[in-house]
């Protein structure tokens, strides 16, 4: 039967179970093995997002970040951070481990493209957006 068939008695006999089972995604949510890995969609871990939200968090109460979004693609993980939810983002802190023995798998990149910062510790690489502020006398 294909999803053009099914009428509504199929409906609620549970035919829509059958049509959202074949709009599905055939992708492993996890690898069975480390070989596996590469196949499968790249995503930051939880201590990884909790160092990211730390900063986050205390960046959305100081009222200078306001939203987010997450992108797990093939072959790189994108946390994206916004100023307001219209706009591109301001900041994307990207994990890509293709690059990690090349440049380290963390990198922080500004809204015109520009990589701020790059390395393998996700604490260090991010540390570009926690600016402390300095008192100047004048």
């Amino acid at each position: 039967m294909s999803e053009m068939e099914i009428g509504e008695d199929n409906w609620r006999a549970g035919g829509a179970e059958i049509v959202a089972a074949r709009r599905a995604p055939s992708v492993k949510s996890e690898p069975s093995s480390p070989q596996d890995h590469s196949a499968g969609v790249v995503s930051f871990d939880r201590s990884e997002l909790r160092v990211i939200l730390d900063l986050y968090g205390r960046k959305v109460a100081e009222g200078e970040w306001r939203d987010y979004a997450l992108d797990f693609e093939r072959d790189r993980a994108v946390f994206s951070i916004y100023r307001r939810t219209s706009e591109v983002p301001l900041y994307r802190i990207e994990k890509s481990p293709r690059s990690a023995r090349k440049q380290g798998a963390y990198s922080v990149v500004a809204a015109t493209g520009l990589i701020m910062k790059r390395g393998p510790d996700l604490k260090r690489v991010i540390a570009v957006l926690d600016k402390k502020l300095k008192l100047v006398a004048g």
